[in-house]
């Protein structure tokens, strides 16, 4: 199973408006063209990242801005707002009607279901342990890495 662009989406648009806040306007044509998808995108997942507390948005003016400081802000903010992973059915879609005839049908269930629910905990929570000021600060990093790379 694999989590939707949503997720990294979330992640960029966050850390771009850290990046570029003292820009007069983080906006979505301006995001979309970092993130390389079309705006309407890049409105949808604020719009939910606004919806969860993360991110601010005015009526009237073109931009966003962080709602919460990045040290506030972890991956798993960012993984539950854009609905990552169903609710109901979790990270694993487990098929639906495996063959009671069949001795493997029969049993997969009790054999499987825990496994995956352990592993999608750890995933959230190894989200809930890095903050956007994590991601933010390893961006800028890598920003001053490529320009001295550019100088040598």
């Amino acid at each position: 199973m694999q989590i939707g662009s949503k997720f990294t989406i979330g992640v960029h648009i966050i850390t771009a408006i850290d990046y570029f806040k003292d820009m007069d306007r983080v906006n979505s044509e301006f995001l979309a063209g970092s993130i390389g998808v079309n705006p309407v995108i890049v409105r949808t997942v604020i719009s939910q990242l606004r919806e969860a507390g993360l991110v601010k948005t005015q009526r009237g003016s073109s931009g966003a801005e962080l709602a919460k400081p990045l040290n506030e802000i972890t991956l798993y903010d960012i993984y539950k707002a854009v609905g990552s992973v169903d609710e109901k059915e979790g990270l694993f879609h487990f098929h639906e009607q495996p063959n009671p005839d069949c001795p493997v049908g029969r049993n997969i269930h009790s054999v499987l279901d825990q496994r995956l629910m352990d592993a999608q905990k750890a995933l959230e929570e190894r989200l809930k342990t890095t903050t956007l000021a994590d991601i933010a600060e390893d961006t800028k990093q890598a920003v001053g890495n490529e320009s001295n790379e550019k100088k040598e």
